[in-house]
């Protein structure tokens, strides 16, 4: 792999601004900073190309650190070889590096954004959080979703007590690291799996490895009356004492990434239509986006979002395109041409 083009010169703005957004979005952005990245990238074509650049030059300094942000990533185990590791660097040049701490220092100098002023939404769509635990592992939490840590030297072990979350765990097979919910608990080494908490149930589902499900709390190990379930299964844990046990069954690859679709991405489009666009979103989130006028399906249009921005995304339609946005009762939104008077 090389650099999509050339590194910009080392007092170039636009290399600058790309660094700095690059930097803001690793820490990610606000409904505000939203809005203006959406139109900095519209001012001109260099900056689509800076942005590019750098966000290359960040991916690949992620993919060296080890860090997993799709559950779909798999590991290098050739990525540190001296050979390679030195033509993967190769392209960072003085003045990217430059730049990229320059927008580093400007960040933490200035602080956190302010919040958008106004009156707030009916429904506020929190973005999902990714945490790194002390261990290395990386939990993916869903909206509303909330996780207690228990570790030791001998264990590691995960409270959800609330909502979804993904678990892509470190490998130690000295500390076994247990995911306890609602009664039942989740077992693996070294793999990745999904659990959510439903008002009757707890759904485990398995994206890499093995792991073994048991209700109660196990002190060293599940017992062998544990269920196993491996890659691409699934099981549904009733939370009624009397219910029968839960079996094991095989989820398609599609319908994986279906139910693994609330996981955050970069959307990135070029000229797409808003039908598309609108779509997607609405794929990845609880809220739904509905058109009033057919018209707006002819709108197209080119910005980069994470896919859990929902918010940022409606706001830079209604500044940049002039479209109403309404927020329902029910927290959903219908997109609108605006009236004669503006509104």
């Amino acid at each position: 792999m090389s650099a999509p083009y050339p590194p910009s010169g080392p007092f170039d703005p636009v290399a600058q601004a790309g660094a700095e957004w690059t930097l803001r979005h690793d820490r990610g952005l606000t409904a505000a900073e939203q809005d203006d990245f959406s139109q900095w990238l519209a001012a001109d074509p260099r900056h689509r190309m800076a942005w590019a650049e750098h966000r290359w030059g960040w991916d690949e300094l992620d993919r060296l650190a080890g860090l997993q942000t799709s559950v779909h990533a798999v590991p290098d185990p050739d990525l540190l070889a001296p050979k390679r590791l030195g033509r993967r660097l190769s392209w960072l040049m003085p003045a990217s590096v430059a730049a990229m701490v320059l927008g580093a220092l400007l960040l933490y100098r200035s602080g956190p954004a302010a919040a958008p002023s106004g009156p707030a939404p009916v429904r506020s769509l929190a973005f999902i959080e990714q945490r790194v635990l002390s261990d290395g592992s990386v939990i993916i939490l869903n909206r509303g979703a909330i996780v207690t840590t228990h570790f030791t030297a001998g264990e590691r072990r995960v409270q959800l007590e609330r909502g979804e979350a993904h678990f892509k765990v470190a490998k130690d097979a000295t500390r076994p690291f247990f995911v306890e919910v609602g009664g039942v608990t989740v077992r693996a080494v070294g793999t990745a799996f999904n659990v959510r908490l439903d008002p009757a149930s707890v759904e485990v589902l398995v994206t890499e490895g093995k792991v073994g499900v048991q209700r109660g709390r196990p002190t060293v190990s599940l017992p062998e009356e544990s269920l196993s379930l491996s890659m691409g299964e699934c099981t549904v844990v009733s939370l009624t004492p009397s219910a029968p046990a839960p079996q094991v069954t095989v989820v398609p690859p599609a319908e994986i990434e279906a139910r693994l679709a609330w996981q955050p991405l970069l959307l990135d489009f070029s000229n797409a239509p808003l039908t598309e666009i609108v779509a997607e979103f609405n794929r990845r989130n609880p809220v739904r986006l509905t058109f009033r006028d057919p018209s707006l399906h002819e709108v197209r249009l080119s910005a980069t979002f994470r896919s859990d921005n929902v918010e940022g995304f409606v706001r830079l339609l209604k500044s940049n395109f002039g479209i109403n946005v309404e927020w329902q009762s029910d927290g959903n939104i219908v997109l609108s041409l605006a009236d004669q008077d503006g509104r």
